[in-house]
């Protein structure tokens, strides 16, 4: 069973982000298209040299941020964001591809598809199509978007029905692309075994989400949803054991519990990316890796990726 371990969005080792914004309020202000040109060349040198890092420390696994373009969703602000920077999608996009490195994107949570607002899942689909676009043009062939199931209003039962509703009417490429995930309060593990049975729609396990909001699991089933593409999960430990704060991420990964859930997923013998969503980013997924060193005889084949 392989495991490669990945991260999420910005590195705390390098000096660079790819999240650098900038607000409508601002832009409505200053009316400045440079500034806005500006933003987005910057943002791309600096995914550029985040990839790079990824590639120099053996990280297979990463996850884009959904701010590279700002303001490409805002329905007062109409721009080419793709033909324009083409350059950079396609030096990005062939550093990542030669990489053979595993990219996806996980849309905030403005992305609410099964919203009773039907501004809200207009907007939501925009956002959708947006994040496919920028993987269509850095040539990515296995699109992934995760999404989670979203509002409770009126009910669960309401809120599934509505999200299959919904999901059906979606565009076939946008349907073929996206992941649901567990959360942490309403929809758990059960909730999204029922969408995949009514939609097909893969399930990326979230082990915080499900300790918070926890359901019967059957991680053969999970598994299964991904029809033989390589499985992908969620680790992140809790701030800290309080009630307030044990839905919040820590800064790194308690390795005891992630050896434990290694464990108990060990049989089946799938192929697993896992991303840890702690808020020391790469420097949590290193830390953990080296802990892991100390503690298992788990074979590593490079600095990210073990055998068990």
């Amino acid at each position: 069973m392989k495991i490669r371990l990945g991260y999420a969005c910005v590195s705390e080792t390098i000096p660079y982000t790819s999240s650098s914004s900038y607000t409508y309020t601002s832009y409505e202000k200053e009316q400045d298209n440079k500034k806005l040109d500006r933003i987005i060349v910057s943002n791309f040198l600096d995914l550029e040299q985040i990839i790079i890092y990824n590639i120099k420390n053996n990280i297979h696994f990463y996850r884009l941020s959904s701010g590279i373009i700002p303001l490409a969703t805002h329905n007062k602000v109409n721009f080419n964001y793709i033909d324009r920077y083409k350059k950079y999608y396609d030096k990005i996009g062939y550093l990542i591809k030669k990489s053979n490195m595993r990219v996806d994107f996980h849309p905030n949570q403005y992305c609410v598809l099964n919203s009773t607002n039907k501004d809200v899942v207009k907007s939501s689909i925009e956002i959708l199509k947006y994040h496919y676009n920028l993987l269509e043009a850095f040539n990515i062939d296995e699109k992934v978007l995760i999404l989670h199931i979203g509002s409770n209003t009126f009910g669960k039962k309401c809120s599934l029905t509505r999200f299959i509703s919904n999901f059906r009417s979606l565009p076939e490429y946008l349907q073929k692309v996206l992941v649901i995930e567990n959360d942490d309060k309403i929809f758990n593990v059960e909730d999204c075994l029922y969408l995949n049975e009514k939609l097909g729609v893969p399930i990326c396990f979230d082990y915080h989400h499900y300790i918070c909001n926890k359901s019967d699991v059957d991680y053969e089933k999970i598994f299964a949803t991904f029809k033989g593409k390589k499985v992908k999960v969620h680790f992140s430990s809790p701030k800290n054991k309080t009630k307030k704060d044990f839905r919040s991420h820590n800064d790194y990964i308690d390795s005891n519990e992630f050896i434990s859930f290694l464990e108990s997923i060990k049989k089946y013998k799938v192929d697993i990316d896992i991303m840890i969503e702690a808020k020391k980013k790469d420097e949590a997924v290193f830390r953990l890796i080296r802990e892991l060193k100390y503690k298992t005889d788990y074979k590593f084949v490079d600095e990210t990726t073990f055998f068990i």
